[in-house]
Parts: structure tokens; C-alpha cells; sequence
């Protein structure tokens, strides 16, 4: 089974390469791939914002300790608006900023996608049609500078910001209320934050955080560098090391076998990622529970999953933390691909509207999925998203002074299932109504709602 399940890899890594050298001999003459300093890469973000301008924004979420602007550049077919059940996805890079390679894959990214949808290319179509992709390249362009005044060799400088502090070890801490939901019955999702956080962490934690807080982010990843691995949460270890042991047990969080399998998905699809022996060490399809390959505290995916309805991995992309400019290409061509296909992962489990007895929609409702100790809450235009993996559940929606409404529902491979709730004012939960129906001939619920399974998935899933 082992050697099937490393052939499989070995095959998908290599037509992730060769479809990456494809697209480098043929839609981008223009680009090189080449190391940007801070300026170049605003001139480059607004660049591609000017050959795009009815697929893209660019927009700063704040500023660095030296005053510099965290921009993000923004592709989709409506950018700067939030269509209902349209998710919204995120890529951060340049978090350490010594670790380069990030900022320059999602510039890459940036001109691909703008280039592609030029072509007509349809997946890329589907993509900008289905999904709200936003992209930072730097989040710390003050530890980049640093970084890149001395050079490749001397890759330790730059990791913090330019106070010197590690952003990965800057968000607050919320995992003392899990452990105390889990005794109490209190809330597993949406932690709350102490009234003070804005002292205890930097302008540019600030800034993501605030971020995170404007838009209702349903995946993410954190690209980074000195390994090549996916890495999921938790990363705060939960349990003391064994005695003679070398690494932390697992620290899983309830949606432990899904971020397995997103971590896979990029591990894959990437050249050579899922081979999972490079840089010195072994892991099993390229991927590890964080805390299990070494416990930090206050990181930033685990306060994506305890504050937001973001799921977010971490991407560990080349031993090389700052690689030579000569190294980009073949870098590119093993990731362009796995960026790609993770984005589509997002078309996966469940989305719909949550509608008052009017037909408005209901935010804030509280989608709970019967078996995982993690909820996730609808948007201000009423619309939620349930990344799960192919099954059958049971979801219960509540909301404050309506009745809950619970369902039974089948999510199938490589697809999104649609199901609408309509709530009614009340206290009491209605009876479960079944909405398992075979696709395509659905019976309608009690309120006339039932599961739409979404079939226009993008290519190459």
C-alpha cells in the first residue's frame, strides 16, 4: 500500500512540473522570475492590477513598524464585493522575513492568474467566477529588507519584524478556552479575545487580525520556508513529550482528518513534496500536526481556527529559506499547480443561506455539525461554508430568537452541497427534517428547502 499510495505521488509531482514548464514556455514571456524588493513589488501588484483592472484590487490592511503598507491584491470577477455564496480564500506569505520564497510564488500567482483569465483559460475562469481569492505577499516587508541587505548566506536575520519580534509567536493565545468550554459546555468557535489585545501584539499582527475580521475567510494557507512540508494544527502541543522521545504527540483539533487531507491535497500536487525526505528529515506524505513536528504557541493557524471560520495550513516550501534567484523557476514549476488546486479545495462540503421567515438573511447563526466539536457562523449577508469530507451528517443552524432547524445531508466526493436553512422565531428546535435525497431529483424539507449539490466544480480537482 505504501509503495502505491508514493507511485501515485511520484506521477501526480511530475505532471505538476511538466504542467508548470508548459506555462512558463507559453503564457508568460514577460515574467522573470527574479527577487522583489519592497518597491518592485508594489509596482508589481499594481501592475497586474492595471492589465487586470475588472478582476482585481489592490488594497493595504495596514502598516509595518517602518511604515510600510501590508497590500494585498484582491482576484475575482466582482472584486471589492462579497457575492453571497461566493467563499473567500487567503494566501499569506513573508510572515518570517527571511523566508522569501512565499512573496515570490504568490507574485507569480498574481500574473498567472491575470494572464490566464486573459486567454479564456477555463479553469482559471471558473476559479475567479466561484472563488474570492486575496493574496499578501509580505507580511513582514520590514524583516525582508533586513533579510535581503545581507544576503543569501546569512539567512537568520529578518525573521521578526523590524522590532525583532517572531509574528508567528505574536497572536493571542486562545487555547485555555477550549480547555474550559470542553468542562463548562461553552462555546467551541469564535473565541473571544481579551480587552487589551491591541497592546500585546505588533502593527502588523494587528493588521491581519483586523483583516481576518473584515471578511468571512473559509481557507487559507501560510506559505514559509526551511522545509517542505504542509503542516496543520494545532501547533500548540496539548500533551508533555514522552519521556526518551523526540517529538510532542499529535495536538489534533477537531477537524483533525480534514486538514490531513488538505495538507495532502498541496503535498501532491506539489513536485515532490509528498516524497517526504527532504531537508533532512522524514514525514509520511509530506505532511505533520504541528505541534507533533515542534510546539509553538501564539501562532497564527491556530488563532485562524479558534477566532474565525478560517481553516488555515501551514506551507513549508524550500530547505532554502532565501533562495538564489536562479532557483525560482524550478521552484514555481513544483507549486504553481498545488496553489492552484489547493484554491479549489474550498468547493468541498456545505454552503448555503441561512433566511428569516422574510427571506432575509440571517448572520451570525451558528452552524454545528453533529460528531465535530467546532462550529462555524453564517456572514452578514446570511450565507455560510462548512469545508467537510465526503459523508453523512447531521447540522443543526441557530440563531438567537429563532427556532433551530437541523438536517441530515450527504456530502459527496470533489463537489460543494447546497443546503438552505429558513428559520422562524422561537426558542424551540424544530424536528429533524431528512434531506438526503438522491442529487438532482431533491425532495423538499418542511420549509420547502433542500440540498443543492454544486456540479460546476473547477477543473482539475
Amino acid at each position: 500500500m505504501r509503495g502505491e499510495r508514493e507511485t501515485q505521488g511520484m506521477s501526480a509531482g511530475v505532471r505538476s512540473v511538466l504542467w508548470g514548464l508548459l506555462w512558463l514556455w507559453q503564457a508568460v514571456g514577460a515574467l522573470r522570475l527574479r527577487h522583489h524588493g519592497y518597491e518592485d513589488m508594489v509596482r508589481t501588484l499594481f501592475k497586474v492590477q492595471r492589465e487586470c483592472p475588472f478582476i482585481t484590487r489592490v488594497y493595504s490592511i495596514g502598516r509595518s513598524v517602518q511604515n510600510r503598507h501590508l497590500y494585498v491584491l484582491e482576484i475575482s470577477d466582482n472584486p471589492g464585493i462579497h457575492e453571497p455564496l461566493e467563499p473567500e480564500v487567503k494566501y499569506v506569505a513573508n510572515m518570517h522575513g527571511n523566508e522569501v520564497l512565499g512573496r515570490e510564488l504568490l507574485l507569480a500567482l498574481a500574473q498567472l492568474l491575470c494572464e490566464q483569465h486573459k486567454l479564456r483559460d477555463p479553469r482559471i475562469t471558473s476559479l475567479l467566477q466561484g472563488v474570492r481569492i486575496h493574496l499578501l505577499p509580505s507580511m513582514n516587508p520590514d524583516g525582508y529588507q533586513l533579510a535581503a541587505e545581507q544576503g543569501y548566506g546569512k539567512y537568520l536575520g529578518g525573521r521578526g519584524n523590524a522590532r525583532g519580534v517572531d509574528l508567528n509567536r505574536n497572536f493571542p493565545d486562545l487555547h485555555l478556552i477550549p480547555l474550559q468550554a470542553d468542562s463548562r459546555g461553552g462555546r467551541n468557535h469564535h473565541l473571544p479575545l481579551a480587552d487589551n489585545w491591541t497592546e500585546q501584539v505588533e502593527p502588523e499582527t494587528l493588521a491581519v487580525i483586523n483583516w481576518m475580521k473584515s471578511y468571512n475567510f473559509v481557507l487559507s494557507a501560510n506559505l514559509h520556508g526551511g522545509a517542505v512540508l504542509a503542516n496543520y494544527p494545532f501547533d500548540k502541543a496539548s500533551e508533555p513529550r514522552a519521556r526518551g522521545s523526540r517529538r510532542h504527540p499529535p495536538s489534533p483539533t477537531p477537524d483533525d482528518k480534514l486538514f490531513r487531507q488538505l495538507a495532502k491535497v498541496y503535498s501532491y500536487a506539489h513536485g515532490w513534496m509528498h516524497q517526504g525526505s527532504t531537508c533532512g528529515e522524514y514525514f509520511p506524505d509530506g505532511i505533520t500536526n504541528g505541534a507533533q513536528w515542534y510546539p509553538i504557541s501564539r501562532g497564527m493557524q491556530d488563532f485562524n481556527y479558534l477566532h474565525t471560520n478560517c481553516l488555515e495550513i501551514t506551507l513549508e516550501l524550500s530547505c532554502a529559506k532565501f533562495p538564489p534567484a536562479r532557483e525560482l523557476p524550478r521552484e514555481w514549476a513544483a507549486n504553481q499547480e498545488a496553489l492552484l488546486t489547493y484554491l479549489e479545495q474550498v468547493h468541498r462540503g456545505i454552503k448555503g443561506m441561512i433566511l428569516d421567515e422574510n427571506g432575509n438573511g440571517i448572520d451570525e447563526a451558528v452552524i454545528s455539525v453533529d460528531g465535530i466539536n467546532h462550529d462555524m457562523t453564517s456572514g452578514l449577508s446570511g450565507d455560510y461554508f462548512r469545508l467537510l469530507l465526503p459523508g453523512q451528517y447531521t447540522v443543526t443552524v441557530s440563531a438567537k430568537g429563532y427556532k433551530s432547524k437541523t438536517a441530515n445531508v450527504i456530502v459527496y466526493p470533489q463537489e460543494v452541497t447546497r443546503v438552505d436553512f429558513q428559520l422562524v422565531p422561537g426558542i424551540q428546535a424544530l424536528p429533524t427534517a431528512n434531506l438526503t435525497e438522491i442529487p438532482g431529483n431533491p425532495q423538499p424539507s418542511p420549509q420547502g428547502l433542500y440540498p443543492i449539490p454544486h456540479r460546476s466544480r473547477p477543473q482539475g480537482l
